[in-house]
């Protein structure tokens, strides 16, 4: 069980970023998850972000826009974030299914309003990448501090999903209660 969420930020300032972005579909075929490791978001475009630089790799939260993680229903998108240690994701809004692979898998998905997210992605860029962010899951609140400040925000998660992520995911809450 994950009992600590948050860290080194990578923001990707783009709505509609979908599984094939996150992991493409001829890496689907890997017999494990660790295997999925080097291809985390290799077809994703967006200027400026490189799928293999240092900040990528630093990060344990993205934050983005809406509808992240639309297209194919696949757990290898939520996978590929965890074999690389990104177990928060912080949006505007989800592709159901993505979102609920997310805390199938014991990881966080927030959604914040758009002027939320926009504060946050404005805080990044002038924090030069150096934007960390604190979970308080207990208090579902987010604290984001940066070299050009900080700023807090409050979530909402349903209890069950709470549920699935202090377990672990889906197949530790079934192991604890079955």
């Amino acid at each position: 069980m994950k009992k600590s969420f948050g860290g080194p930020v990578i923001s990707l300032d783009r709505a509609d970023i979908n599984t094939d972005e996150i992991i493409p579909a001829k890496y689907l075929t890997e017999a494990t998850k660790e295997a999925l490791t080097p291809y985390c978001l290799e077809d994703l475009k967006l200027e400026g972000f490189d799928p293999k630089g240092e900040k990528l790799d630093n990060a344990t939260v993205i934050i983005t826009r809406e509808n992240f993680g639309c297209g194919s229903s696949r757990e290898h998108a939520p996978w590929v974030l965890e074999v690389n240690d990104i177990h928060t994701v912080i949006a505007e809004s989800y592709a159901r299914i993505f979102r609920q692979n997310m805390f199938n898998c014991g990881m966080l998905a927030i959604e914040l309003p758009k002027s939320d997210i926009d504060q946050l992605m404005l805080l990044e860029k002038d924090s030069a990448g150096t934007m960390q962010i604190d979970v308080k899951l207990d208090e579902q609140s987010i604290k984001a501090t940066g070299s050009a400040g900080e700023a807090t925000f409050s979530f909402e998660i349903s209890p069950f999903d709470k549920a699935l992520v202090e377990a672990g995911g889906w197949v530790e809450y079934a192991d604890a209660r079955y």
